[in-house]
């Protein structure tokens, strides 16, 4: 294919889109202007009877439940509006969260001195290598290991010496001098072997060495030749890493599902494909008040020791699998307050329904009020049939206020115009207003605005505000805002945003045209997942 027909194609596709995004919008424009006439106050005009409005039924909101709308079967097509039916499946929630992994502290050893002397020769010299469990790790000289040795060489002789006498206590004071020898050695960290190789010598041994007390990896060496160590000097450290803790945080609205003995998989960067499985084994008693989350320990098999202590790996939490009602994530509108989802009652009818959501795995989510088994629920284009259900309420509110009559209008009016005149009272001041719309996410508090107030298509500053759950600013998040029109054809742009002051995050998009627009924000924090949360605005044309 040249140069020439892949432009012509390209050319033909953006023709193609842009068709099917003007019908759309024609569409909706249509519909809404229709049911605004339907909805506006009989009036007579000079030499003419009383118009009346036009009838159109397919009216928004018309008969039936508040924000319900009917949407003929070409645009559900163009639209792609699908649905599927609430149906009982066996749903297991997942808890992702990040941790660091850290040796067994029941594995961690030390190695120190309880008598002072000088380290002669050393065997283990590097930190990282292994050892096993009675391994010679180096050799000291003491002083008072040597005079104690002979003592109690002494003490063996002189009750060798008395093993005849008729002396009983005598025979008695021997052995217990014996005996008394024999624990100092050994509280020395003299081994018995040790002890019985001098008993067969028969002479002191100048220098002591030192056994590793267990298996494991050198993570800490201080033992040089020459090196004066007073008792309590620790020499070495060492830890066994063929099992690993790993530590993790996870929020506080999600410590009830999380149990002793919970399964865990953890993947890690350094190895991609390959999941590592353990379990958990402790969940901390107290809370960080701050970031409001609590640390849970898990237990894993480190084969081959692949995991390294400080590693970072995503940790999955999966809770008891139960049989209950679920949608798919993408059939909820979450506003903040309350979710929503969509009804399809047939014949191209949808309602709004508020629901009450529990527990979440990756694709599913558990619905604990406001639908039944059966019913069937907008899974796709719902942002968009909010976006019409919402001017369906605002077209049935002017209708009612038409209803009061022109009179009413005329007096609003002129009361409008007397307020104008009044200082600091003019309407058009309202214009720079915003209103924040507030999210409560992971631990974080999100209200994002537009100025103005109500976005007109063109440039529009976007405003968010971030804080934590203490209510203190967040200063040091990366926001990004991707928007887009939920239409086919629709591809996605990017406006990253500045920190300006106290958590207020600013950055300036493009609306195209008017219509539904969907800002999702993107706010990464150093140290915790990131967050992306969706917010829909009614943008206005440029030249209304």
């Amino acid at each position: 294919m040249n140069h020439h027909t892949k432009r012509r194609g390209f050319v033909v596709s953006l023709a193609a889109t842009s068709l099917v995004i003007g019908v759309i919008a024609g569409f909706f424009a249509a519909h809404r202007m229709m049911g605004d006439m339907k909805s506006a106050p009989t009036q007579n005009m000079p030499g003419m009877g009383a118009m009346k409005p036009m009838e159109m039924t397919s009216t928004p909101g018309i008969g039936g439940k508040e924000g319900a709308i009917m949407i003929p079967a070409v645009m559900r097509q163009l639209i792609g509006v699908r649905s599927a039916p609430a149906a009982r499946a066996t749903l297991e929630q997942e808890i992702r969260t990040v941790g660091t992994v850290g040796y067994d502290e029941r594995g961690f050893t030390q190695v120190t001195l309880k008598i002072s002397g000088w380290v002669r020769e050393v065997f283990v010299n590097s930190i990282g290598r292994p050892v096993r469990k009675g391994e010679p790790l180096f050799t000291l000289y003491s002083p008072d290991l040597l005079i104690t040795q002979d003592e109690y060489l002494l003490a063996l002789k002189t009750q060798a010496q008395l093993a005849a006498s008729p002396l009983g206590e005598a025979k008695s004071n021997a052995a217990s001098l014996v005996a008394s020898s024999r624990e100092r050695l050994r509280l020395w960290d003299v081994t018995d072997l040790q002890i019985a190789a001098l008993e067969r010598r028969g002479t002191a041994e100048p220098v002591l060495t030192v056994y590793a007390p267990s298996s494991g990896i050198v993570l800490k060496r201080e033992a040089v030749p020459g090196k004066y160590a007073e008792p309590g000097t620790t020499l070495y450290e060492v830890a066994d890493l063929s099992m690993v803790w790993i530590s993790a945080d996870i929020y506080e609205s999600e410590v009830a599902a999380v149990r002793l003995n919970q399964p865990v998989s953890v993947a890690f960067a350094a190895y991609p494909g390959e999941t590592f499985r353990g379990t958990v084994t402790y969940i901390y008693p107290t809370m960080n008040a701050e970031a409001r989350t609590v640390r849970v320990r898990l237990e894993l098999p480190n084969p081959g020791l692949k995991l390294k202590p400080g590693m970072f790996g995503n940790v999955t939490l999966r809770t008891d699998a139960a049989n209950t009602l679920v949608v798919p994530k993408e059939a909820v509108l979450e506003t903040g307050l309350r979710q929503l989802v969509f009804l399809d009652q047939g014949q191209g009818r949808y309602e709004p329904a508020s629901v009450k959501l529990g527990r979440r795995s990756q694709d599913s989510v558990e619905v604990i009020e406001g639908l039944k088994e059966g019913d069937r629920i907008v899974t796709s284009a719902n942002f968009l049939l909010d976006a019409e259900s919402k001017l369906a309420s605002a077209s049935s509110m002017q209708a009612m206020m038409g209803r009061v009559g022109m009179g009413d209008w005329q007096m609003r009016g002129a009361y409008e115009s007397k307020m104008e005149d009044m200082p600091g009272m003019e309407m058009g001041s309202q214009k720079g207003m915003t209103v924040a719309e507030t999210r409560q996410m992971d631990g974080l508090t999100l209200s994002l605005a537009t100025v103005p107030g109500k976005p007109k298509a063109g440039d529009v500053l976007l405003r968010l505000n971030v804080t934590d759950q203490a209510g203190k600013p967040v200063t040091n998040a990366q926001v990004v805002f991707v928007y887009t029109m939920p239409m086919p054809g629709m591809t996605d742009s990017k406006a990253p945003a500045r920190h300006t002051k106290d958590g207020l995050y600013e950055g300036t998009v493009r609306f195209g045209m008017g219509g539904t627009w969907v800002v999702t924000v993107n706010v990464t924090i150093p140290g915790r997942p990131s967050i992306a949360e969706k917010f829909q605005f009614s943008v206005v044309g440029g030249g209304m």
